[in-house]
């Protein structure tokens, strides 16, 4: 199987690429990036006027599956992925059961593979059913193909137990992605600690509960030479550790969430208390659970320094936290609502026209923080190299429209920018030289 992409704009920040250039696939690797390129093939695809880029890989995504497949599904989330232009997903451990052995592990691989949509590198969780009192199978599950550990949705807090993953990480050479919560600070918290956590009379959650844990497992990574990633940042003094621990050589790597450093707690969307006329009751006030998320929105001196942090390299990723949830567990109100949103479908849109547009980083920028920095991090193949798996996505920049929910592939709805006007879409994913989503109303078409 050839495949002819012709005159699209080819961005590659690993080579230095951006100019327009034809890409030939042939059996599911790039054989060729030229100019003109003239070649009978089997698919030949004008991508005149879109972007051909490598493809996205987001480093954190919950697929829900196995366990809670009311919420996602292996298929939903990995098609969802593909429409946001992903081409490879890191699963999070937290299913029921938990990835703790190899079992789970080839379930979900084999399961993505019957897919056939993005590619799915299963996350092993560090403990025993994420219960925090025995290593889980860690070796097992390296000879299955996990590429990390993760407790992602809490931290192990018994430090010593955290130091022994941290050696076997470092021994088998995986990743430690870290989910940094203190959960004896969070005390009942849901949002952030703050003049509106107060006006709506909910428990606050203090920057302090990510800051005390980051801080620790630098300190572990450092004794250990475990290679650690900080999932999700969202404070400002997780900036400031992550550079001096850079500046300490270090093996640390961050990732920030594009809500983390679009919103700010203030962009919540309060409930004013009103009386429901016909039960004579009064309804408290509260605030939309679409904002509802671990960590919470910080302030707007958090925003600052990520969006700083983004900018100098601090901060290497973007990944999405995609989170779903069944619409009634996200209508409990903000107290009693599950915590997440998801974001493979909106990610990019997002962050063109609200980062890239208005100068906060140029789009080679985005393009390393979300396909090229990941693929360093894990070593990870796949991409627009020639004599890579052809992993890469066509992207329509001009397309405008707003945030629709009812348009995802996911299942999950959640999200706190339905509505929003946002620019660029993913006209094409091809992952391993498959095409495996085409939007039909894109330029390629044309």
């Amino acid at each position: 199987m050839t495949i002819l992409i012709k005159n699209g704009r080819v961005i590659n920040p690993a080579t230095g690429t951006d100019e327009t250039l034809d890409v030939l696939v042939e059996n599911g690797v790039v054989t060729r990036t030229e100019k003109s390129i003239k070649e009978k093939c089997d698919r030949v695809i004008d991508a005149k006027g879109c972007f051909v880029m490598p493809g996205f890989i987001d480093m954190h995504v919950h697929l829900r599956d196995p366990g809670f497949e009311q919420k996602e599904t292996i298929e939903t989330g990995a098609r969802a992925a593909v429409h946001g232009g992903f081409t490879t997903i890191l699963a999070m451990p937290n299913t029921k059961p938990v990835v703790d052995n190899p079992d789970v592990v080839n379930y979900v691989h084999n399961k993505a593979k019957t897919v056939g949509a993005a590619n799915v590198l299963q996350v092993g969780a560090v403990t025993k059913g994420q219960q925090g009192k025995e290593l889980s199978d860690i070796e097992g599950m390296v000879k299955a193909g996990i590429p990390a550990i993760s407790e992602d949705g809490k931290s192990v807090m018994n430090a010593q137990l955290y130091r022994e993953a941290m050696e076997l990480a470092a021994k088998y050479n995986i990743a430690v992605l870290a989910h940094c919560e203190d959960i004896n600070l969070v005390n009942g918290g849901v949002m952030n600690e703050d003049v509106n956590a107060r006006e709506l009379g909910l428990g606050g959650i203090t920057n302090s509960v990510e800051d005390i844990i980051i801080a620790r497992d630098i300190m572990l990574s450092r004794d250990t030479g475990a290679r650690l990633h900080l999932c999700h940042c969202s404070t400002k003094d997780s900036v400031s550790m992550v550079k001096h621990a850079k500046m300490e050589r270090i093996h640390v790597t961050a990732e920030v969430c594009p809500h983390h450093f679009t919103l700010t707690s203030d962009d919540i969307r309060k409930i004013e208390p009103t009386v429901d006329t016909e039960k004579k009751v009064a309804i408290e006030a509260d605030a939309d659970t679409n904002y509802k998320m671990n960590p919470p929105l910080r302030g707007r001196e958090d925003r600052e320094a990520l969006r700083q942090a983004v900018a100098d390299g601090t901060i290497e990723v973007i990944a999405t936290d995609h989170a779903p949830h069944t619409a009634e567990q996200k209508s409990r109100g903000l107290a009693g609502s599950a915590m997440g949103i998801v974001g493979l479908e909106c990610a990019f849109p997002l962050l063109y026209k609200y980062m890239v547009l208005p100068g906060i980083v140029t789009l080679e920028k985005l393009v390393a923080l979300m396909a090229v920095n990941p693929r360093r991090i894990f070593g990870l193949g796949g991409g627009l190299h020639v004599g890579d798996q052809a992993d890469f996505t066509v992207l329509d920049l001009d397309a405008r429209y707003r945030v629709d929910p009812a348009t995802f592939l996911s299942m999950g709805r959640a999200t706190p920018f339905a509505g929003w006007e946002v620019q660029g879409r993913a006209a094409m994913t091809v992952v391993g030289g498959r095409e495996v989503f085409r939007d039909e109303t894109m330029k390629t078409n044309r």
